[in-house]
């Protein structure tokens, strides 16, 4: 039995961490110009007006044309940038499964530009519904990888406390699976305007699921668990605060006498915030998900019973320094 350590490549995780912030650049972008209704500033794709896409003159366009090209560059650039990561994960990453995710993540950039496009081709909004879903899920692939690359996951397991963390599996799974469908139902009210009500309840039911993960975390004893689980259940409550924001300046709130404007400063600023928060929450829930799966994988490795098979070279798949 061997066990070879896998050291911490700080260049890789740098990079795929620039990478992951540089992302909600054209995330942004897109938000807002979803909001403002602007995706359809172009009928054409990929060109411009019938201008190549970097010939065109966008600095003078037209304000709903300098968004929606600025949101076509950026992502442009951000599958340069993603291409670049995978070399550097080629170059500095031993674990070949690491590469992979890494390799993934361009095609995954590539495949959102041309949902993008056929979202405008198509002048459909079920079309911007899935090009806004695929985007939180890309997001999610390069936030997963930053954690795959990351010290901490590579020194997982050396403080993880003596409760048994395989009963957080169930909670982090069903917390994922949650979220995720409430992100869908955001994007079914936010480009359809179907959906309120479920929207709503499913909100109430997963933050309830959230504080229950969050709870038996706490109570467990280990401190990376319980970063992810405390961090979750804020970007939550901040979601739910920006949902209740988003309703009030959408429909009005009669008891204030408050009355909805359309396209108003603050409606278009709460909105935006609160569709790009909803990337963050789920990209949460599922770093929290994979840190479980990490140090239940670690305390499978390290079991009496595995020990004895002498087959620790085929333990748990998600591994940091155990060949």
């Amino acid at each position: 039995m061997t066990m070879k350590s896998h050291a911490y490549q700080p260049v890789l995780h740098r990079f795929a961490l620039a990478t992951a912030c540089l992302t909600l650049l054209p995330i942004g972008v897109g938000a807002l110009v979803t909001t403002m209704n602007w995706g359809m500033a172009f009928l054409d794709y990929p060109t411009s007006d019938g201008h190549n896409m970097f010939l065109y003159p966008w600095l003078k366009a037209a304000t709903d044309k300098f968004a929606e090209h600025g949101h076509r560059l950026a992502g442009f650039a951000i599958g340069v940038v993603s291409a670049a990561l995978t070399l550097v994960a080629w170059k500095w990453e031993t674990r070949k499964w690491v590469k992979v995710v890494a390799t993934l993540i361009p095609f995954c950039v590539l495949l959102q530009g041309l949902l993008g496009g056929m979202r405008v081709l198509a002048n459909d909004p079920r079309m911007a519904m899935v090009h806004g879903s695929f985007a939180a899920l890309v997001f999610t692939l390069m936030s997963a990888l930053v954690l795959l690359t990351s010290r901490s996951w590579i020194e997982a397991g050396e403080n993880d406390g003596g409760y048994d963390v395989s009963r957080l599996k169930p909670l982090a799974v069903a917390v994922s699976i949650m979220l995720f469908g409430q992100y869908l139902l955001g994007g079914l009210l936010r480009h359809l305007g179907t959906a309120l009500h479920e929207h709503i309840g499913l909100a109430v039911l997963a933050l309830l699921v959230v504080i229950a993960n969050t709870v038996v975390v706490h109570r467990g004893g280990n401190s990376w668990l319980r970063q992810t689980a405390w961090m979750l259940l804020a970007v939550v409550l901040v979601q739910m605060l920006l949902g209740t924001a988003a309703f009030v300046t959408k429909f009005g709130f009669a008891p204030t006498g408050y009355v909805a404007v359309q396209h108003s400063v603050g409606q278009v600023v709460v909105r935006t915030i609160h569709t790009i928060i909803g990337m963050l929450v789920l990209m949460t829930s599922i770093v929290h998900l994979l840190r479980v799966y990490r140090v239940v994988g670690l305390r499978w490795q390290r079991s009496p019973v595995r020990l004895e098979s002498g087959r620790l070279d085929h333990a748990f798949p998600i591994e940091g320094g155990v060949r």
